[in-house]
């Protein structure tokens, strides 16, 4: 096995024997200089994998030597060594991007630990990950057959999207496991909404019920702004916990949070569930009491225009009198304008966004072969949301929400599934086109594998006809007709839907963010 060659520079080497006799008991080639220059000649002549500069030292500072060494060596990682603690010294160092800075006199584990951090990182992390959610692994299973309540399943999805993250980062090797865990729970999930969604939905008041999409403004965003509070409402169509959890550092610089999870409402669509959060109702009472705003599923009119008026009714209905504003950023265009004039936005005490990318971003996925190929796994579709938030005008206007001082509340109004598991279902030519929810009069399918919501009016959901039946998908599941099963159930496949019973699509972030 090849050792780990290390370059050490110091004019005063000799008194560095025992340290580097401790390094080569461990197994490390040691290859000692007494001058920077030395140092660079060489770097020149052998490859090292981790070089140890001594920063005052004759001829060439540590500095100096660090700079000619990056020139041509930029990836290996090099260490500062001094006697010198002035602050100026550290930051050349850091700004030098130095991988390490240490104080003399240093001790041999001081250097052991140095090494471990530049060279082994990775390989450490990995097996300490691996070993840690093989030991979570059976907690987390009989922490799913444990789950009876809202507060449990928050608890389960959020342990397991901590560790696709963390098996992803490290790349163990287990995400195979956790995928096969994921299944288990949302298995097990679906028949817990299977079970309760009725007793939630029938009676708001029952103490069981979680936070549910109409229960948004008056729980969250109308206690502040009764407390004269500047609020930005902003909602990521079709962003999930793994998503929020992939920008939160691009944040954290700006802003502290308090996290949280509610429930959507079914259906997981937009055309429900973000009605629901701006109107605070469910969308049969959208339907009754504002018939102007409710779009049927067989209109062919936009499904979300009706927004900002919906938000104006539930102002009007708790009898308040805030002034809010209403911005709808669907493309890079409206987020500069909003940007340019975001100034005028502190006039409104709330302000609410709305960012239509991610869901733009999961349907594209859908259709284009490109983008599929971009986001060809779990990893890379998070991987282009962050980069969408880091590089579009997003991220600069959470800058200028922290800059104003004004709380924000981040969520969304649903999630989305990879769906890995066609089945059939037989509807007439006014069934929705969907795949994770059917509403139809004449629909066949196995009831096994679907949740049905055969009196819509009692769940909230309007009924286009008398006869009109609901059904969900669960889990991993979608749609498909029996003509020409078998080119859809091959297209559609690892698509990212939304519309039915999942974790990924019904536990949703609720984020409160402090400007720093």
């Amino acid at each position: 096995m090849k050792k780990d060659r290390l370059l050490w520079a110091d004019d005063e080497i000799d008194l560095l024997k025992p340290h580097i006799l401790f390094l080569e008991d461990k197994g490390y080639e040691v290859v000692t200089v007494c001058s920077g220059q030395d140092a660079i000649d060489c770097v020149k002549e052998t490859f090292f994998d981790i070089i140890f500069l001594d920063e005052n030292m004759p001829g060439l500072s540590g500095l100096e030597t660090l700079a000619i060494i990056k020139e041509n060596n930029p990836m290996v990682p090099i260490v500062m060594i001094t006697k010198n603690e002035d602050e100026g010294i550290m930051n050349q160092a850091i700004g030098s991007k130095i991988s390490d800075y240490l104080i003399k006199p240093v001790n041999p584990n001081q250097i052991l630990l140095s090494i471990k951090k530049n060279l082994h990182k990775n390989k450490i992390i990995t097996e300490t990950t691996s070993s840690g959610y093989q030991q979570e692994f059976m907690k987390i299973g009989m922490q799913i057959k444990d789950s009876f309540t809202a507060e449990d399943w928050k608890d389960v999805y959020k342990k397991l999207v901590y560790w696709e993250l963390e098996l992803e980062e490290s790349q163990t090797g287990m995400t195979d496991l956790l995928c096969m865990q994921k299944l288990e729970a949302n298995q097990v999930f679906s028949k817990f909404i299977k079970k309760n969604y009725d007793k939630w939905i029938s009676n708001p008041e029952n103490p069981e019920r979680p936070l549910m999409s109409p229960d948004i403004f008056k729980t969250k965003l109308f206690p502040l702004l009764d407390n004269n509070e500047t609020v930005f409402f902003v909602l990521i169509d079709n962003f999930r916990l793994d998503q929020w959890r992939e920008v939160k550092n691009i944040l954290a610089d700006f802003f502290t949070f308090s996290e949280d999870l509610y429930f959507s409402i079914l259906p997981t669509v937009t055309q429900y569930a973000r009605n629901a959060i701006f109107s605070g109702l469910m969308p049969a009472q959208i339907e009754e009491m504002f018939p102007e705003f409710w779009v049927d599923e067989e209109s062919e009119e936009g499904k979300n225009l009706n927004e900002e008026p919906l938000i104006k009714t539930q102002i009007e209905r708790f009898r308040k009198k805030y002034t809010f504003s209403y911005h709808k950023v669907n493309d890079s265009n409206y987020g500069d304008k909003l940007l340019q004039n975001f100034n005028h936005l502190e006039y409104a005490q709330l302000n609410v966004i709305v960012f239509n990318f991610v869901d733009m971003l999961s349907h594209a996925r859908t259709e284009s072969k490109m983008v599929r190929e971009l986001a060809s796994t779990e990893a890379a579709y998070r991987s282009l949301t962050r980069s969408w938030f880091r590089y579009s005008t997003t991220l600069e206007l959470f800058r200028k929400m922290a800059k104003k001082k004004c709380k924000v509340i981040l969520t969304t109004d649903h999630g989305t599934i990879r769906v890995t598991e066609p089945v059939k279902v037989i509807g007439d030519r006014n069934t929705n086109a969907n795949l994770r929810y059917k509403v139809g009069k004449n629909l066949g399918y196995n009831p096994k594998d679907v949740y049905e919501i055969s009196n819509p009016l009692k769940l909230g959901l309007p009924a286009p006809n008398i006869s009109s039946k609901y059904i969900f998908a669960l889990n991993e599941k979608f749609f498909a007709y029996p003509n020409n099963y078998n080119h859809y159930a091959s297209y559609y496949m690892n698509t990212f839907q939304h519309g039915g019973i999942s974790m990924e699509e019904m536990m949703i972030p609720l984020i409160t963010l402090e400007p720093k």
